[in-house]
């Protein structure tokens, strides 16, 4: 492919002719204007920075989220700067980093929260491998909870989680997601202080629950509500079920499984009759090897009939809730880069702090977004593309998209796609890894509230140095 780059207007405002072209191949940039423009979010004055280039700035520091704020502008708008004709005038380009975060906040959270919204959708077609099961999409939901910076207006709103052995370190945000398990994209998020329980977030999350879904989660979500609640969204549930609940036994199927009334924890509902008929299926892991060896499990599932739904695959089908576990260990290990215990966000207030959650998880869809294209290109399952991959060839690929000629850009997102479709990952083997961490014991004592004003010195360190007469030796 011959190269040919783009001749800005030298003319015009830089930042007026910055495009951000490969981001706007997911996110379109008439979408993106159409939410600015509801949000009355307008930029009177451009300067060297406006609120529709903000947006994509707050959505590039979730893929260059090891880069200070100045520098993701600068990766971002590296394209551009190269066939720029002014060259005398190439360090004036830039905002700076005050008023990069005088623009963020100008912008706010609304209009990166609308257009999570408004373009993040489950995209998997009935062809895409592994995103159905008996012709129901799989979806997943679950909750984690993720770091925010040490400050004093962070915990005031977000607060610490708690344990026996003491509060958080950081303060932390309560994240519940809703996964579509093919294709391993957020399509619907929710963020609470740290103590919030995560039902409360799954009741939030109903409002993108749909017909001809199958939703799976882990027991910390059974809710007898919330089950009746997707069974009237018109979706179906596969859950496991807590060793507390006891549902009145119905009758035997032919399978091994059977139906069973879930009943309300209100007495007097229960004294009405009022019951949900599920289907329990029970069962065990076989190999040692296995975590859970010998545990006995049990499901619950809206689907009742077991010759069109049979109960080993179901059970089969309950373990690809992991998927979203994978999605949380991408946008923590490999997106953000949480190598460290210092937190990776970046927000020192809470304002800031859902702005770029909003945006970690716009910029996570970006990347399965055009893995999904890839592995639909190339006929391959988009679970088997590398994700530590495809953020890399992403990455190295916006100044491509940034100083190619308008006619060029077709063809760089054709190559872009092989060059996704060549991180093919082999199958995945059967193994399994201990839950251990490497260094648990701290010598250090625990950070006290005394400990955030700490004396500081009186002068330079040079002039506290003294040293000692011989005779104070000598005495020592």
């Amino acid at each position: 492919m011959q190269f040919r780059v783009r001749h800005p207007d030298p003319s015009g405002k830089f930042i007026s002719q910055l495009r951000l072209e490969l981001l706007a191949q997911v996110f379109p940039r008439r979408a993106v204007a159409t939410v600015l423009a509801e949000c009355g979010a307008l930029t009177l004055r451009q300067r060297k920075l406006n609120l529709e280039v903000t947006l994509w700035l707050v959505i590039g520091m979730s893929l260059f989220a090891q880069s200070p704020l100045e520098d993701v502008l600068q990766k971002l708008a590296h394209g551009l700067r190269l066939v720029w004709p002014r060259e005398d005038r190439q360090r004036a380009l830039l905002a700076s980093k005050p008023a990069i975060s005088y623009r963020r906040y100008q912008l706010g959270v609304r209009p990166v929260r609308m257009l999570f919204h408004r373009l993040c959708r489950p995209m998997a077609t009935h062809e895409t491998r592994g995103a159905f099961l008996f012709g129901l999409r799989l979806m997943a939901l679950d909750g984690h909870t993720q770091d925010v910076l040490d400050t004093q207006e962070n915990a005031a709103v977000f607060g610490r989680s708690s344990t026996d052995r003491g509060e958080s370190a950081y303060p932390q945000v309560r994240c519940v997601s809703l996964c579509e398990c093919g294709t391993h994209s957020i399509v619907d998020t929710t963020f609470w202080p740290a103590r919030t329980g995560e039902r409360r977030g799954a009741w939030r999350l109903l409002r993108s629950v749909s017909e001809g879904m199958l939703l799976l989660w882990d027991r910390g979500f059974h809710d007898y509500q919330l089950v009746a609640a997707v069974r009237a969204r018109g979706a179906h549930l596969l859950g496991r079920l807590p060793d507390c609940v006891k549902p009145e036994h119905v009758r035997w199927l032919p399978d091994g499984s059977r139906l069973v009334k879930l009943l309300p924890g209100d007495a007097r509902r229960r004294r009405r009759g009022e019951h949900l008929l599920v289907r329990l299926i029970e069962y065990t892991l076989a190999d040692p090897q296995l975590p859970g060896y010998g545990t006995r499990y049990r499901l619950i599932t809206t689907l009742l009939d077991p010759k069109a739904f049979p109960a080993h695959a179901l059970a089969c089908a309950y373990h690809e809730r992991w998927e979203i576990e994978l999605v949380i260990d991408e946008q923590d290990t490999h997106q953000l880069g949480q190598h460290h215990p210092a937190s990776p966000l970046r927000s020192r207030k809470p304002r800031g702090v859902i702005q770029e959650l909003y945006g970690l998880m716009l910029a996570h869809y970006a990347v399965r977004f055009l893995m999904y294209q890839a592995a639909l290109a190339a006929d391959e399952d988009p679970d088997r593309l590398s994700f530590v991959g495809a953020l890399r060839i992403i990455q190295d690929s916006v100044p491509d998209f940034e100083m190619a000629a308008p006619q060029l850009i077709p063809r760089l997102c054709q190559r872009l796609l092989r060059d996704l479709a060549d991180t093919l990952l082999p199958e995945r083997w059967p193994r399994v890894e201990p839950r251990v961490v490497k260094r648990k014991v701290i010598k250090w004592p625990l950070k006290r509230p005394e400990h955030h004003r700490w004396p500081q010195p009186t002068r330079p360190f040079g002039k506290a140095v003294r040293l000692l007469h011989p005779n104070e030796i000598l005495a020592i």
